[in-house]
């Protein structure tokens, strides 16, 4: 831990990289990016696991799944740029070069990507049965509404022309 300017003690502030920069992320507010920067390239079951009140190596977990080891670096790679995007900077990362877990540290919370088969054969869930668990569901945007999405073409206001109606004789 670490003592900012103000006085706050905070377990972030070594992650930021301009020093002296307020700390304005929590561990929980950062465990939520990530979690909506893995929901960007469809990662599935993401789960928020709080490990603050446990023993734990970090505050938050973030876990999620994905279908090929394509797609395990794509989510991995969407965190990690999201992250430096909002100046938080990654400690320690492993698992690039199997591709079938990886693991993104960022001190006070660390995320996992799993191929799907991997994460259920470990079950982090069950081994940190204790922890909190929130389960983040990717939300579309609002729909607007149906006059706004539809465009009306203007109608052509073209000549009718009328047949005389013929009557038999």
């Amino acid at each position: 831990m670490s003592q900012s300017s103000s006085g706050r003690t905070t377990g972030l502030s070594n992650l930021f990289s301009n020093e002296t920069e307020e700390l304005i992320l929590t561990s929980r507010t950062l465990a939520k990016k990530a979690a909506e920067f893995a929901l960007s390239k469809k990662a599935s079951d993401v789960l928020l696991m709080d490990l603050r009140k446990l023993s734990a190596p970090a505050d938050f977990f973030v876990l999620c799944s994905a279908d090929s080891d394509t797609h395990v670096r794509a989510i991995a790679d969407a965190v990690r740029h999201g992250t430096d995007e909002i100046g938080v900077r990654l400690w320690q990362s492993e698992g690039f070069t199997g591709m079938t877990w990886i693991i993104l540290d960022y001190v006070d919370v660390v995320v996992h990507v799993f191929k799907k088969d991997v994460r259920s054969f470990y079950n982090l869930e069950r081994l940190w049965g204790d922890a909190v668990l929130t389960h983040v569901a990717d939300t579309p945007p609002e729909p607007k509404a149906a006059a706004e999405t539809i465009r009306k073409r203007p109608r052509k206001t073209a000549a009718r022309t009328t047949k005389k109606s013929r009557t038999p004789k």
